[in-house]
């Protein structure tokens, strides 16, 4: 199993299209690459602040770091089911009110991922205005993950919903190799046996 086959995850890929892995699995380096930055940047603050000669700029980049991480994640966890999608709801159900309820989710969805988009362009366009210290880079550069995002939301949303109108939402799943239960390598010899 390839490095890529263990990212794009395979769960609900009824609700997924083909071409949009190869986007998930850039997404998952890059929001790993993001918390490891994160980590390291926030390990070398910790660092030169203990020796007594701080790196202020390391602030800003740990925080840019954190906030692309999150929204970044946000995106890929959408189209990964694991994040915005309420489960508990529309598991119980089956048929019609299943369906009903998960165009109705994915609907409240888009309106997140709606306000991301609207929200987050109006942020962005206002954070030229202000600047962060030390090193007077415009507050937008932070907030430009925002509306992108929004829109990555939106996609993956749309992308569930055609895929979940058009071929069902309720499909087994499949059990993990984690799922299965585990047999004692006896017990199929000790039945034939009669122990």
């Amino acid at each position: 199993m390839t490095i890529a086959d263990k990212l794009v995850l395979q769960r609900q890929h009824h609700l997924k299209w083909r071409s949009f892995d190869r986007l998930e699995l850039m997404l998952m380096m890059l929001c790993g690459l993001l918390c490891f930055g994160f980590s390291l940047s926030v390990m070398f603050d910790i660092v030169t602040r203990t020796i007594g000669h701080p790196w202020l700029w390391l602030q800003e980049v740990t925080s840019t770091l954190f906030i692309y991480a999150i929204f970044i994640g946000a995106a890929v966890a959408t189209r990964r089911n694991d994040h915005l999608y309420l489960t508990a709801i529309s598991d119980a159900l089956h048929g019609t009110p299943r369906l009903i309820v998960e165009i109705i989710i994915r609907i409240v969805v888009l309106g997140v991922a709606f306000c991301l988009v609207w929200f987050g362009y109006i942020n962005f366009i206002r954070g030229f205005g202000s600047f962060r210290l030390p090193s007077g880079t415009p507050i937008a550069s932070l907030y430009a993950v925002i509306p992108l995002a929004g829109l990555l939301i939106g996609l993956f949303t749309i992308e569930q919903l055609v895929n979940g109108i058009r071929n069902g939402f309720d499909h087994p799943e499949p059990p993990e190799e984690e799922d299965l239960p585990i047999r004692p390598v006896g017990t199929a010899l000790q039945s034939r046996v009669g122990l």
